[in-house]
């Protein structure tokens, strides 16, 4: 494989309120990966990170066979995908390692990188968004692809992101085992109202669409400050707000044209970055040089 070839995922947010370990949302904050000499802002990273551990799943327990590299954008432990990106990069590049051919097109190999990087993070919400790129669902194994339409295309993504870390394994360990079935009826409509929102590119459809009774109070309740952002960035004009994965970070879809507004409107603790969907999943680049 040629040392200046990497490959590029993009991270995510998951669960998108309502739906709890089911929808994911790629963002355009992406991590790469590669093999030979490390390039402008990557680091050298050893056997026992997510993204090699991928890498060596993949390749039938071997070693990579020359040292990784790693470069991200994506802000490790803040709930935007950081580990199931890294997972997906890992076990992609292993596949071209493997590959007669280094330009291997990895959309025809996306079913065992996604089952590698979903097994490893024991979910598949964010693993599939950072392998199809744009919003899915994954059910019970399968990745449903939505429709992302020029409306919400062109929306900005905003993260609110607080200057701690949460980690998923504690975070999920505090959720309830059980729940009422006027809640469960409750995320499932508000799921429903959601994924009718991204199909029909209908963001007056959005309102009230991410609104959790299952996972977000419990969480937004260990991050200071989260809950009072969620609140403020929908009330200053955002189309809709959530958790964004385990926390800390709170994201918002907002019209682009409304972004100074929400982004005024939200509270001191936390830098906003202006994201958006991104379009594609894993895919391979070129480095300069």
């Amino acid at each position: 494989m040629s040392g200046s070839l990497a490959v590029r995922v993009p991270g995510s947010s998951a669960n998108l309120g309502a739906g709890f370990d089911v929808l994911g949302m790629a963002l355009d904050l992406y991590l790469d990966i590669g093999f030979g000499d490390v390039p402008e802002g990557a680091r050298s990273i050893d056997r026992h990170h997510p993204a090699a551990k991928a890498f060596v799943a993949v390749n039938g327990g071997d070693e990579p066979p020359r040292p990784l590299w790693l470069r991200s954008s994506i802000p490790m432990a803040r709930g935007l995908g950081f580990s199931g990106a890294a997972r997906v990069a890992g076990a992609a590049l292993a596949l071209i390692a493997s590959s007669e051919d280094p330009a291997l097109d990895l959309a025809a190999s996306r079913s065992q990188v996604l089952a590698t990087a979903a097994r490893l993070e024991r979910h598949g919400d964010n693993a599939s968004a950072s392998v199809f790129g744009g919003v899915v669902a994954w059910a019970d194994g399968r990745v449903i692809p939505l429709r992302v339409g020029p409306r919400l295309a062109a929306a900005s993504v905003l993260t609110w992101i607080p200057d701690v870390t949460t980690s998923t394994d504690s975070s999920r360990g505090a959720l309830a085992e059980t729940v009422t079935r006027r809640d469960a009826v409750h995320n499932l409509g508000r799921v429903a109202q959601f994924v009718a929102a991204v199909e029909q590119d209908d963001p007056s459809l959005l309102g009230g669409a991410t609104d959790d009774r299952l996972h977000q109070a419990a969480r937004l309740g260990e991050v200071p400050g989260a809950g009072a952002a969620l609140a403020a960035g929908v009330a200053a004009g955002a189309w809709c707000g959530w958790l964004s994965g385990s926390g800390p970070t709170v994201a918002f879809i907002v019209d682009t044209e409304a972004v100074p507004g929400v982004v005024a409107g939200l509270p001191d603790g936390g830098h906003v970055k202006q994201l958006h969907i991104a379009g594609h999943g894993e895919h391979v680049v070129t480095q300069p040089g």
